[in-house]
């Protein structure tokens, strides 16, 4: 409704100048009612934010195996971590999470990649999305955060160890 209401303003503002603040303030306003929409699941993303913060802090202070870094090569690993029933299920599932009225693009083709560590528990931390767009990028780490099963850890080894995850996401906006 909102959106349909600016479109009537802006396509009767004749000025050119005036259309471009039209647009401008859209832009602006539609940020602000993606804050305000999203305040339960940002605090939720800051919760799990803080514990990571938490978690490695603590592991700061404690002696690490070398099973805790990321600096495997391909070759090292037995097992990849995998999402149950598969990349296609992790795409399906982050799809279904994903609340894509809270993305606001000029664009209709936006993309962004999200990473992420599966950890030897085979759940996810350090979720990070990077894209143009960053109410996409927003959301597409919510959903991350918000996918309901864990992750079968990577091995090397015959122990479990963590593992740094990709997955592109590409989203077409239907004007």
């Amino acid at each position: 409704m909102l959106t349909s209401e600016f479109k009537k303003k802006f396509d009767a503002e004749a000025n050119t100048f005036s259309k471009t603040l039209i647009r401008e303030d859209f832009v602006l306003f539609m940020k602000k009612m993606d804050s305000i929409e999203n305040v339960a699941l940002i605090g939720a993303l800051l919760k799990v934010k803080n514990l990571e913060d938490l978690k490695m802090i603590s592991l700061k202070n404690e002696k690490k195996d070398s099973s805790d870094h990321l600096t495997k090569t391909p070759a090292d690993i037995q097992k990849n971590a995998d999402y149950p029933g598969g990349i296609n299920a992790l795409r399906k599932e982050v799809s279904d999470l994903f609340y894509s009225p809270g993305v606001y693009s000029e664009n209709k083709l936006i993309k962004t990649n999200v990473a992420f560590i599966v950890e030897k528990d085979g759940s996810i931390s350090n979720v990070r999305a990077q894209g143009e767009n960053f109410t996409f990028n927003r959301q597409a780490e919510i959903a991350m955060y918000s996918v309901s099963e864990k992750f079968s850890p990577a091995v090397v080894n015959g122990k479990s160890v963590r593992y740094r995850f990709s997955l592109p996401l590409t989203m077409n906006i239907d004007r």
